[in-house]
């Protein structure tokens, strides 16, 4: 039985290195602290945040020291509306002139969306959008795109929305297969974002190319212990490809209630603030994925309202504090 398992697990590790994702080897000596930033931190998309172009952000990453970059798959970064062959080229070519390593394109879906009107194929659809995007990803030399499950509409049975997402990720990764592109599937959706859940989902889709995006946040906002957060590192061991990391702290909300002269507490907004001064906790997280050996990138995102302000001044300190903060895992 023993043996079965291990020749398994050999199967799979080499089916990964062809679609160019390693598993994590399970010895904390072959981890080794990969660092990538996110453009969506210079995309201007929160209140207050400063927008660079493409290159501008390329220039960004390599002047404060990321050894590779995420580019956000959509406007006003990298649409496959705006990047015929010849400007993938030119992009190729400036990450080499760089020296970086474009480690994943973040794609973004939700395999629900429209279940609610049948009639238009919004899975077929999605599927087709993320061969675009494994398209893209090859011909710029990466072979990693992150993508999402989907929301829970409220009036549909969970089972038919899950089906859905099941569907959604098996097309998809058939198209990715094209490029021998792998899907990183992020817990950042409604379905399936508990690891118990996830894996459930992994196993049943159950494809080469459809591995993990693990991050720390969710399972903190689930409410889920130190130990429960270590332990859903160790329970995706066989799927983590890639981990994107963000800190948060909670800023509490009260509703005044007028006839009581009182308040009523609700749920706190989340702002984004430096790694190592929110609320997760990386040291169990990071020093989870060192005991499994993993062998990603740690992406590091600013993603929300950030503490301090949208500046390039503010965004560039707050990505400094990040590469000071992973360097002590080395």
């Amino acid at each position: 039985m023993k043996k079965c398992i291990y020749i398994g697990f050999v199967m799979m590790f080499f089916m990964l290195r062809s679609y160019g994702q390693a598993v994590p080897t399970g010895n904390s000596a072959d981890f080794k602290v990969k660092t990538c930033l996110h453009s969506i931190g210079y995309s201007g998309l929160w209140r207050g945040q400063a927008v660079l172009s493409v290159d501008e952000f390329l220039l960004k990453a390599k002047e404060l020291g990321y050894d590779g970059v995420m580019l956000m798959a959509k406007a006003p970064h990298l649409s496959i509306l705006d990047y015929d062959k010849e400007a993938r080229m030119r992009l190729k070519n400036r990450l080499a002139e760089l020296d970086l390593t474009l480690v994943g394109l973040a794609g973004y879906s939700d395999f629900t969306a429209g279940i609610d009107k049948p009639g238009i194929p919004h899975t077929e659809i999605q599927a087709a959008y993320i061969g675009q995007l494994a398209e893209l990803a090859s011909d710029l030399g990466t072979k990693m795109i992150r993508i999402f499950t989907g929301y829970e509409r409220p009036g549909i049975p969970y089972d038919k929305q899950y089906a859905m997402v099941v569907e959604g990720i098996t097309l998809a990764a058939k198209e990715a297969q094209k490029y021998g592109v792998t899907l990183v599937v992020q817990n950042h959706h409604d379905i399936a974002i508990h690891h118990d859940a996830m894996y459930w989902l992994l196993k049943e889709i159950n494809m080469p190319n459809v591995m993990a995006g693990w991050d720390a946040w969710s399972p903190t906002l689930e409410g889920l212990s130190k130990e429960e957060i270590r332990n859903s590192v160790l329970k995706m061991k066989p799927f983590l490809a890639n981990t994107i990391l963000a800190d948060y702290r909670p800023l509490p909300r009260y509703q005044y209630e007028h006839a009581l002269t009182n308040y009523k507490s609700d749920k706190p907004v989340m702002r984004a603030t430096a790694i190592g001064e929110g609320i997760i906790d990386y040291e169990n997280f990071i020093g989870a994925l060192k005991e499994i050996g993993y062998q990603g990138y740690l992406v590091y995102e600013m993603c929300e309202v950030l503490e301090g302000g949208g500046s390039i001044e503010n965004l560039d300190a707050t990505a400094r504090k990040f590469l000071d903060y992973v360097r002590k895992f080395e």
